[in-house]
């Protein structure tokens, strides 16, 4: 097969990165691996799709840093491709990071689409992420996986939330990612909402969350794959992050530390509890953050940890999923178009 990795630039990149780990992946099982950022897609006047692509040489890497490397050298030729010889692209890009260039946040969902059409299968769903550009996709969740939640820009908004919650709440906003702009309102900081307001709020509409007890011990990172907990031989694909002592995110490139986690009843009812959405939108992968029994974030673009989340269950979960891509695969061709991408992503 030949999968493409659509990300938003190679130099943001990093060998520990989950994309890098899945491409290495493909790669060790012979596929053939490019990767493609938002500056390449060419729409032709014969309507044919096709990419100025960066190949990687097909060889066995021993591991992700040599695959890394090669990715990042010389030896890594760009050649055009026909996006219809795709058999899968993957789009491993986070939006929120392209506010300096906004012409870039929605190109991997709109040629991703125009993939789709060509035969090409695409994950996640491209439609679906369409609508879940910004936080107001966890809204569809049901209501009790999720903490109460209000979406305002108006000042009082928040402080007659944050006063029904006995002070304590989060405010975060609405589009962004990696715990960007994100703060807690408590007793000792309440005298500090307006400015807290204003810092978030000149980039948009701002989410109030009431806070959620549990997140002191930190929150938990959960793949699902397929709309079901990934898991290898009852390990799942699953971390506790937890925040450093002076910072209330959770998120490792924030500061935050990993550390394994038994997932039990609770976290797996959760996971179940959003598993109809997650299908019904062709979510193939993606890493929920819970506290609780409440889920605070659902990522669908580029759920990230999941070398983290291998190596403190032991075992490597990029195998499964290269495992569920190559099924994808086959189902597509047994079936010659029967199902569209949204269903074909999460067969």
């Amino acid at each position: 097969m030949l999968i493409a990795f659509f990300i938003n630039d190679l130099e943001r990149e990093h060998p520990g990165y989950t994309t890098t780990i899945l491409a290495h992946q493909a790669s060790l099982r012979g596929h053939r691996v490019c990767y493609l950022t938002p500056s390449d897609f060419i729409l032709r006047p014969d309507d044919s799709l096709s990419a100025h692509a960066r190949f990687l040489p097909k060889k066995k890497y021993k591991d992700a840093k040599e695959f890394f490397a090669t990715l990042k050298s010389t030896a890594c030729k760009v050649e055009p491709v026909d996006m219809a010889e795709v058999d899968v692209l993957m789009l491993r890009n986070d939006p929120s990071i392209d506010s300096e260039t906004p012409w870039a946040m929605e190109v991997g969902i709109l040629f991703g689409r125009e993939a789709a059409k060509r035969g090409v299968i695409v994950l996640n769903d491209p439609d679906s992420l369409g609508r879940a550009i910004n936080k107001l996709y966890f809204q569809s969740f049901p209501v009790e996986a999720r903490a109460e939640t209000l979406i305002t820009r108006h000042e009082a908004d928040i402080k007659a939330f944050a006063k029904a919650h006995d002070g304590n709440i989060i405010l975060k906003p609405l589009q962004g990612s990696g715990g960007s702009g994100v703060f807690k309102v408590d007793t000792g900081s309440k005298s500090n909402i307006n400015q807290m307001i204003e810092a978030i709020g000149r980039d948009g509409y701002i989410i109030a969350q009431a806070y959620v007890p549990a997140a002191r011990k930190g929150d938990i990172r959960f793949f699902l794959m397929n709309g079901r907990p990934l898991q290898i031989d009852g390990k799942y694909a699953a971390l506790r992050r937890v925040a450093s002592a002076d910072d209330i995110r959770s998120n490792i490139h924030a500061g935050g530390t990993a550390e394994a986690v038994e997932i039990g009843k609770t976290e797996l009812e959760v996971a179940e509890m959003i598993r109809p959405k997650l299908v019904a939108d062709g979510m193939f992968l993606v890493g929920i953050d819970i506290v609780g029994d409440k889920i605070l974030e659902v990522n669908v673009f580029s759920p990230g940890n999941l070398g983290s989340c291998s190596k403190l269950a032991g075992v490597d979960f990029s195998v499964p999923i290269l495992e569920a891509i190559e099924r994808k695969a086959g189902i597509a061709d047994q079936y010659a178009q029967t199902f569209d991408n949204r269903h074909l992503a999460v067969l």
